[in-house]
């Protein structure tokens, strides 16, 4: 991470710029989450969008990584891929990330997210130099704060979104009223119809099944997935999907692939759309397929810790479609955000171990075996 001396020395070299700039004009919106909150912020983005005036150009600057759920935003959009871990680590590429951004010379710049990163995300609300700018009142973050509270001349309007625990879509629906001047119910979790055309599939998958996570404690073990499998009605064909080396980190789950009518299938997000909107059900994890299914309308049960109850997971009740189906254990420090204070059991958080199997299979049947 650079020094804040070098930052500085850096926005200064563009600040002799500013003669140079063309006319001040279009939206510039920072989303520097991952690829589930890019499927959530999907939802709001048109709101965001209206702030543009006729003939502006609305930029979504998102994390590189996020790119792969680019399609789910609306079309006519201009996407800035940035490469984050670059923009900590290459001076080459900072400059260059700086210099695009002075150089567009935007109307407006707008920070979205409700922790922000103040040497990262506030670094490119600095280096856009907009001709205004504006964000929500940050997250309290310990190591950060002093900076955040220097940071606070970068914006000349700061909203006070609400409590740390509170749900992220609702949370991004009062930022657009306050920014926009309306009111608007905030969106369920509904992506739009005929996103992607329709394809049409040889034999889909009956039941998609996301076990995997990028932290491994979230993961629930491959028996549970087994005991589903082995007591879904005969004939069901399942398709475990992952990214090309899931199987290769987590080896246990090949014998899963053992199992008659089970297959492994890596399909990019955009490739999944037409798979996810035939399946009869869909198990995921809290990742962003998770949210993906769920917004297409697939019945999704979402396998959650308890750690982001109030935030992201289950949703408020006024944005949860009928076909979502979160189930997660309730804990006394429910709410953690990723900070579990618990020693892990059988190499899972407490919670994602509390998860009755007998729960989830019950929840299982009603989706695929529903009464008349």
């Amino acid at each position: 991470m650079f020094k804040p001396f070098q930052i500085q020395d850096l926005l200064q070299g563009l600040s002799r710029s500013f003669s140079s700039r063309p006319k001040a004009g279009g939206v510039l919106l920072i989303s520097a989450g991952g690829l589930g909150d890019t499927v959530l912020f999907s939802l709001v983005l048109p709101r965001l969008a209206s702030l543009a005036k006729d003939g502006e150009q609305v930029t979504v600057l998102i994390r590189r990584e996020a790119a792969k759920m680019a399609f789910l935003l609306p079309p006519g959009m201009n996407v800035m891929a940035i490469d984050f871990k670059l923009l900590r680590h290459s001076l080459s590429y900072r400059r260059q990330t700086f210099a695009r951004l002075f150089e567009t010379h935007y109307r407006l710049a707008v920070s979205t997210d409700f922790l922000r990163h103040p040497h990262l995300d506030d670094s490119l609300i600095r280096a856009a130099a907009a001709d205004q700018s504006a964000a929500m009142e940050p997250r309290s973050w310990p190591k950060y704060d002093r900076a955040l509270r220097q940071n606070r001349n970068l914006f000349q309007r700061l909203f006070d979104s609400g409590p740390v625990h509170l749900d992220k879509v609702v949370r991004w629906a009062r930022f657009a009223d306050w920014l926009t001047g309306t009111t608007a119910p905030a969106p369920k979790v509904e992506l739009p119809q005929g996103l992607i055309g329709d394809t049409e599939l040889i034999e889909p998958a009956d039941v998609m099944i996301q076990p995997f996570s990028a932290v491994k404690l979230k993961q629930s073990p491959p028996d549970l997935y087994r005991m589903l499998i082995e007591q879904f009605p005969e004939g069901t064909r399942v398709a475990i999907t992952g990214a090309p080396g899931d199987l290769d980190n987590n080896p246990d789950f090949r014998r899963l692939l053992a199992l008659p009518n089970v297959a492994f299938d890596s399909s990019t997000f955009v490739d999944l759309v037409p798979k996810l909107k035939a399946a009869r059900l869909v198990i995921s994890v809290d990742t962003a397929l998770m949210h993906l299914a769920i917004g297409l309308g697939a019945p999704t049960i979402g396998l959650a810790s308890a750690a982001y109850v109030g935030e992201i997971v289950p949703y408020a009740e006024e944005i949860t479609p009928a076909n979502a189906h979160i189930l997660f254990q309730p804990m006394a420090c429910q709410g953690c955000l990723g900070a579990c204070p618990l020693a892990p059991v059988d190499g899972m958080y407490p919670c994602i171990a509390g998860l009755a199997p007998a729960r989830i299979k019950a929840t299982a049947d009603s989706i695929l075996s529903p009464k008349a």
